[in-house]
């Protein structure tokens, strides 16, 4: 038996863009006849999961209710605000079903502020301190959610006892599990890897634009960047240039992917966060403000974040023009 399905039950709290994947990939492992709980103020996407997965997906009322329910609970959530109600909400949330003696795991897979996850794991162990509570966030996106290809930075020590359980949880959806230290230390991890990642989505959308306004074809200059120093995930497999990469969300309208409003939010916080433990972002507050700029304008608003290419006047046609 698995180390994490000697757990009854699994609990899942929101089921959006990144949520909903990693549930159905998380079902595929657990033991026959076991139940996963799961909520998500979207009560159409709840009963999709349950009409899909029926007798495994127990659909919920509330976070209260999946942590009446589940040993294990995992979060997916939008913002801070959402993670400390989701959490600590008297009547509603998940410490309205603790007690003193509760031993409950709970992993918080959100990109929040450090202080927000630290502040939720201070006011867990007041009610119950025997329950574990991990920051966990993931970097991927929406298409590694769906193809189970994540990476999770987790706020511990390799040598924390539950990180082998930690580990194979995980593992069920993503590929990649690192322990970054201690607690928040996932977060800080993962802002950092926002902040890189957007600022990189930038440059690759400016570069792409210059090399092809210079009458370079947009795949020949992807396989240059590829090829050469200037290589990096972003332009491999999320190019911003439409047609590229035909599985992205760039050649699908920008339909999908990660919003370019959680991007601004994202890099946002890690500015905020490179303020606090005085780190010098020259490239930072240039960064938020494409982002911000980029999330009010029509043609870009809601749309996954590599829309910056959008934004800043790409050529979204060439290879219309070219045939």
């Amino acid at each position: 038996m698995s180390l994490f399905n000697q757990y009854s039950t699994l609990g899942f709290i929101g089921l959006g863009a990144m949520g909903k994947p990693m549930v159905t990939n998380l079902i595929q492992v657990v033991e026959p006849g076991a139940q996963v709980y799961v909520h998500d103020i979207t009560t159409s996407v709840v009963e999709d999961l349950v009409g899909t997965h029926s007798g495994t997906i127990v659909g919920c009322a509330s976070a209260k209710e999946v942590a009446e329910q589940a040993d294990i609970v995992l979060t997916m959530l939008p913002e801070g605000a959402h993670v400390k109600s989701v959490y600590l909400d008297p009547q509603s949330g998940i410490a309205a079903a603790l007690s003193g003696s509760s031993s409950k795991l709970l992993i918080d897979s959100s990109t929040i502020d450090t202080a927000s996850s630290l502040h939720v794991k201070v006011e867990l162990a007041k009610i119950a301190p025997e329950v574990l509570f991990y920051d966990a966030p993931v970097s991927g996106g929406v298409l590694g959610a769906e193809m189970g290809t994540v990476a999770f930075f987790v706020g511990c020590s390799s040598s924390d006892p539950k990180f082998p359980l930690l580990k194979e949880l995980l593992r069920a959806m993503g590929s990649k599990v690192i322990p970054c230290g201690g607690p928040s230390l996932g977060l800080a991890a993962k802002l950092s890897n926002n902040y890189l990642s957007g600022i990189i989505t930038i440059a690759c959308s400016e570069a792409m634009d210059m090399g092809m306004r210079a009458g370079i074809d947009a795949e020949v200059l992807a396989s240059v960047f590829a090829a050469g120093t200037a290589q990096n995930t972003i332009c491999d497999v999320f190019n911003p240039v439409p047609g590229v990469c035909p599985k992205a969300p760039p050649s699908k309208g920008y339909q999908g992917g990660f919003r370019v409003q959680l991007m601004r939010k994202d890099i946002g916080l890690a500015v905020d966060m490179a303020r606090r433990v005085g780190s010098r972002n020259v490239l930072g507050a240039t960064g938020l403000g494409v982002y911000a700029a980029a999330s009010e304008a029509s043609d870009c608003k809601n749309l996954d974040s590599r829309v910056v290419y959008r934004y800043l006047g790409g050529d979204e046609d060439w290879k219309g023009k070219k045939e």
